[in-house]
């Protein structure tokens, strides 16, 4: 018998199979998964309302909605409200991929010397592209960060999120949407990181900057070579750096 289409035009019917277990939330939670890694779910597909899935799973409502709550929190389902509300596939954002690797960093052993060496293949490969596709918006908005960087080391009152963000919208200019999720989940523990190297040397942030600026003019000259030997440098005086504090028994951290 054909299923009846969900309001999406998509068929609904069968997608899911009745319950018995005894943590079914988390049945819930790996059907409706399985579902949107197949592609029978896609972004922008609504799920059948609360009362149709505990029919269909053959559970109380305050499970599924256990459920969609921790979909929702891993980024995979929006919960609308209203007359058109519902709960609404998705595609998770750069910031829940950093949660993830942020409690995998302050709960695991990964040492901040992993980071910069994952941080230097990611960084460094995205650079050929960065230089070849970057636009006038790119060189202008990473000019833009570059100056207001300047004027807070000036002031002393130099961000260590200013140099966060700039190796963030570098790593755009790529205009490569899986390079730049990987940089922006490097966020948070790239923060904690430059925060502890700050503390073991201040200085960074002058020499950090003027490298940054060194780094936008090559790529405004779509030099490939300058700009990976900058790049190499930059990071690999962090790694040079991370490897002396470790030894010595100092606090670590990443440029």
């Amino acid at each position: 018998m054909a299923s009846e289409p969900d309001d999406g035009g998509r068929a609904v019917a069968g997608l899911f199979k009745p319950l018995h277990v005894v943590r079914a939330s988390h049945d819930v939670v790996r059907q409706i998964k399985e579902a949107i890694h197949a592609g029978r779910l896609r972004p922008g597909d609504s799920l059948p309302p609360e009362r149709e899935l505990t029919q269909r799973f053959g559970i109380s409502r305050v499970t599924v909605r256990d459920a969609l709550r921790t979909l929702e929190a891993t980024g995979l389902i929006e919960i609308r409200v209203g007359a058109r509300g519902g709960a609404f596939v998705r595609v998770p954002g750069p910031e829940h991929v950093g949660d993830g690797f942020t409690n995998m960093m302050l709960l695991s052993d990964l040492s901040p010397e992993e980071v910069t060496e994952a941080r230097m293949i990611i960084e460094l490969g995205a650079v050929p592209l960065a230089c070849r596709r970057r636009t006038d918006d790119d060189l202008a908005a990473l000019d833009e960060i570059c100056d207001r960087s300047v004027t807070a080391v000036e002031e002393g009152r130099h961000d260590v999120a200013l140099s966060a963000e700039f190796h963030i919208r570098l790593a755009s200019c790529a205009h490569n949407d899986a390079i730049e999720l990987l940089v922006n989940s490097f966020q948070e523990p790239l923060l904690m990181s430059l925060s502890r190297a700050m503390d073991v040397a201040p200085e960074m942030g002058a020499r950090g900057v003027r490298e940054h600026r060194a780094l936008v003019e090559a790529i405004r000259r779509q030099d490939v070579a300058a700009a990976e030997r900058l790049m190499s440098a930059h990071l690999g005086r962090t790694a040079a750096r991370l490897g002396g504090a470790r030894t010595s028994g100092e606090a670590v951290g990443s440029d």
